[in-house]
């Protein structure tokens, strides 16, 4: 994903002089072309990531799109002051980019994950926040960003998914991508660990469950129409994200639902609960390690699609014992109503 960001972002700049990328003293392999290529458009604060975003809201105020870029959590926890009360508060064009989305960096341990973010970032007010699931999604929304004002989050990932857009497709800001359908779930994710929803909804389909898997690039704002309809529509719904549960996608997508009046089948999402990782590996070993992995979505809708039958089994059942016996030839049996 860094390597078609920075590709994307190299060409926009030679297309428009007020794209300027500031880094804090990383990235040299990926930035070195841009940097030689674009001297006026490139700078490197050091590490230092208060005073870059401070110094990109400056610019940013003095007519420039600015893109700041580190990796892991430091573009965002360690200056969320700056980002908050500078950036965020006076409206500015900055961008933020991170390298280093959930457990990429996973081998370093918890300083270098990200993985409470997207619930930080959502919450200041009058952000953006993207999070991108493949290499197509990441371009595009690279270059959809541009003229959108105010404060981008733009949350990258070490993985991505496999490719999946149409050759006449187009990318729509604020809506989720439909990769595949079904009836029986959905599987709504975001970031590149949509690669584990679509795997595990080829897993599920072979065992004859069919779901939808929707790429929810754009965490705020939410889809909330798509995200309804899936409710509506679907047996269930599984939020996945390499993030912990509270407030991130999972927290966005239930509180939209719930505000709406939806209720889905089932509702589960597959997440990092409690505490700091203990663990260190790479990103596919903690992904397993702490059940964020296709089977463990698999596991999960599974058990949701039980639990909703059982539910309505026992709910007609229910239903059966207070209809007068005049009317229980016109009510459907439990077996009918449960598939």
């Amino acid at each position: 994903m860094r390597d078609v960001f920075v590709r994307e972002l190299t060409r926009v700049a030679a297309e428009r002089p007020e794209v300027m990328l500031l880094t804090a003293d990383l990235g040299f392999g990926v930035l070195e072309g841009f940097a030689q290529r674009f001297p006026k458009q490139f700078l490197n604060v050091g590490v230092a990531e208060q005073n870059m975003t401070g110094l990109a809201t400056g610019l940013a105020l003095e007519g420039r799109i600015i893109f700041t870029y580190s990796l892991g959590n430091f573009p965002t926890l360690r200056c969320l002051e700056q980002i908050r009360n500078d950036a965020c508060y006076h409206g500015a064009n900055v961008k933020i980019v991170t390298v280093g989305g959930g457990m990429s960096y996973g081998a370093v341990g918890a300083s270098h994950h990200a993985t409470e973010d997207l619930a930080i970032m959502r919450a200041l007010p009058d952000t953006t926040v993207m999070c991108p699931g493949d290499h197509w999604e990441v371009a595009q929304a690279t270059r959809d960003m541009l003229d959108r004002p105010g404060v981008t989050y733009f949350r990258l990932d070490k993985s991505a998914a496999p490719p999946s857009h149409r050759p006449d497709e187009v990318f729509r800001f604020g809506r989720v991508r439909k990769i595949a359908d079904g009836s029986d779930a959905t599987l709504i994710a975001a970031g590149g660990i949509l690669g584990e929803a679509v795997r595990a909804a080829d897993i599920l389909r072979s065992l004859g469950i069919a779901v939808r898997v929707l790429s929810c690039h754009t965490v705020k704002p939410l889809d909330i129409d798509a995200i309804l309809d899936a409710a509506r529509q679907t047996g269930g719904i599984v939020t996945v994200e390499e993030h912990t549960v509270e407030g991130g996608l999972g927290g966005a997508v239930a509180e939209a639902i719930l505000e709406a009046g939806g209720r889905p089948g089932f509702f589960a999402r597959i997440g990092l609960r409690s505490g700091f990782s203990s663990i260190v590996g790479s990103q596919q070993f903690l992904r397993s390690a702490y059940g964020l992995d296709a089977e463990s979505i698999v596991k999960a809708v599974t058990r949701g699609a039980r639990t909703h039958a059982c539910s309505v089994h026992t709910r007609v059942n229910a239903k059966c014992l207070t209809l007068p016996q005049s009317d229980l030839a016109a009510a459907p049996p439990p077996e009918a109503a449960s598939q």
